[in-house]
């Protein structure tokens, strides 16, 4: 069931609005005011939020403004509720980001038009760029089945690196694309200062070094073993050949792509706009993704403090503060070096 927030200090439109919404079988919860709005938002992740302008303690402006700057909220379809028609509110909030505007007072088929347009539109966002692990596994089988060639290790022999080996360097010509089989893999880029900055960290089942290929240029980044790792090599050639040569296969790759692109703007986000706190939890969490396993059990996370610094965006000194206080407040552990989500929940909701 999908679930939509309603944020409205209107009591009997709140209460309208919630009982359209759960009629047509949407999960509704609501809130009275913008900052109450925005905790449950955080809380909840709507799929949807449909937002009054003027509030007391916060209005429908800041609301959009605190939830594209977080994360998790970021992109969430939102709805203006107006009583007024001036084309300059109208002008304002789709600067903002605002998806659309319903003027008061409406009809329940006006909302519920509304509401399934916008959560349509991003339900086939979220198909074209979905990219997991069940996608690249489809890539391969449909290698295989393609009959031009096989990326399975029968084909094609898995090569094995040790920790902190170059695989390539900014400035060289692309010769292979990468398949991670086991380990992990960080691609970096260094600043005229000296300073690395991490620009991606893969891990089995992951793809790399196919941009260069694809754009006929020179890697623009260099890319390392961050702990011993077993990789499989496809020639340029056999890659641009598979690519060229069949749809599917190009199809498959084309959401690999678009899934790095969404997830590069999520890094650029967090760098942007969020406090320290939420930059080190940000980075904690994008590697937890990366160290998961099939088996069960807590997730030990065995990297430098400066690759995690990096990572998160974050100095490696105010790094290592802001885990001492996330280990205080008992959402982490620190064993030996090694990083352990304790409360992923609260990690990923802190409010600031």
């Amino acid at each position: 069931m999908q679930k939509i927030l309603v944020i409205e200090d209107n009591k009997e439109v709140r209460e309208n609005i919630a009982e359209i919404l759960q009629l047509s079988g949407y999960e509704a919860t609501t809130a009275e005011n913008g900052k109450e709005g925005v905790e449950k938002a955080l809380s909840i992740k709507p799929d949807l939020v449909i937002c009054d302008i003027m509030m007391p303690v916060l209005d429908g402006y800041g609301v959009l403004h605190l939830l594209n700057k977080n994360v998790e909220t970021a992109g969430t379809p939102f709805i203006f509720l107006t009583a007024k028609s001036e084309r300059n509110d109208f002008r304002k909030g789709m600067e903002m980001g605002a998806d659309d505007y319903i003027t008061k007072p409406f009809e329940g088929i006006e909302l519920l038009n509304a509401v399934e347009s916008r959560l349509k539109k991003i339900e086939n966002l979220r198909q074209n760029f979905e990219a997991d692990t069940k996608v690249l596994n489809n890539f391969i089988d449909n290698a295989r089945l393609s009959g031009n060639l096989s990326l399975t290790s029968d084909e094609r022999e898995v090569c094995h690196y040790p920790k902190k080996h170059l695989l390539y360097g900014e400035g060289h010509r692309p010769q292979w694309v990468y398949y991670v089989v086991n380990g992990k893999v960080r691609t970096y880029h260094i600043n005229d200062d000296g300073k690395e900055f991490i620009t991606h960290l893969y891990s089995a089942g992951d793809f790399f070094g196919y941009l260069a290929i694809l754009e006929e240029i020179n890697y623009k980044d260099n890319a390392q073993v961050l702990e011993d790792a077993e990789l499989m090599l496809i020639p340029r050639k056999d890659f641009l050949d598979l690519i060229l040569g069949d749809i599917r296969i190009s199809k498959q790759f084309i959401k690999i792509i678009s899934h790095n692109t969404v997830s590069d703007e999520e890094n650029l986000l967090n760098l942007a706009y969020n406090s320290l706190r939420k930059k080190v939890s940000f980075g904690l969490l994008k590697l937890m993704d990366k160290y998961k396993t099939d088996g069960k059990g807590s997730i030990e996370m065995d990297i430098s403090r400066d690759n995690m610094a990096s990572i998160a965006g974050v100095a490696t000194e105010s790094l290592i503060r802001t885990l001492g206080d996330f280990k205080s407040e008992k959402l982490i552990n620190i064993q030996n070096g090694k990083v352990i989500i304790l409360n992923e929940k609260k990690l990923r909701d802190l409010p600031y």
